[in-house]
């Protein structure tokens, strides 16, 4: 695949993983905020999937020939892929340092309020949420700290994990359907995803893949 890593802000991020099989990294970006004028960079951010995206994704109309800033701005077109039956693989690279049981609380509330506006938070998914809450409640994420988020093509699961320098990676297993969906949504979610630039990389490089069918 020519360079074998490929920088994201300062970090260096492979241009292909290998879970089950290998993923090609598809889509790169940041997750930022403005203060004071001031962009606070917190994360950097890998999105790999299968391949074969592009087929199942030229089984939809319309999309074919459009350009990369068109299809970023086509929410129908980020639920293909959120849908998908492919392996997905998010890597996630902590810029600003923040406490575990902060992202945990990130991820919390961005799930809860997609599970809410589609009608499909219940006991079950509050459940699955407070997993999550607890398996990033003691951790100190560090700058350079990973954090990836491995859906299977196979089954409506997620497995997270984190690592930080010197210690050993620790994984959860996300068994609700619902709660592993809406985790997609939150980076994969069109207009309503956590980091734009993301986004727009990923609808350039499928707007490619697809022209080039």
């Amino acid at each position: 695949m020519g360079s074998e890593i490929v920088m994201v802000d300062e970090f260096p991020f492979p241009t292909e993983i290998t879970t089950t099989e290998a993923l090609p990294l598809l889509g790169s970006g940041i997750t930022d905020i403005e203060i004071h004028f001031l962009q606070i960079k917190h994360s950097a951010i890998g999105i790999y999937m299968e391949r074969r995206i592009a087929e199942h994704l030229r089984n939809w109309e319309g999309w074919k020939g459009k350009t990369g800033s068109e299809l970023a701005a086509d929410d129908d077109f980020f639920y293909a892929i959120v849908s998908a039956p492919v392996a997905k693989y998010f890597r996630v690279v902590v810029i600003k340092e923040i406490k575990g049981a902060q992202f945990g609380l990130q991820i919390e509330t961005a799930v809860r309020d997609r599970l809410v506006a589609c009608d499909k938070f219940e006991d079950k998914e509050e459940e699955e949420l407070e997993k999550i809450v607890q398996f990033f409640q003691t951790p100190y994420l560090k700058k350079g700290s990973v954090i990836t988020f491995h859906f299977p093509a196979s089954s409506y699961t997620a497995e997270i994990s984190y690592a930080i320098e010197g210690k050993d990676e620790a994984k959860i297993k996300v068994e609700n359907a619902n709660v592993a969906e809406m985790i997609q949504k939150w980076y994969l979610g069109g207009s309503t995803a956590v980091s734009p630039s993301t986004v727009q990389s990923l609808a350039e490089r499928l707007g490619t893949m697809l022209s080039a069918a």
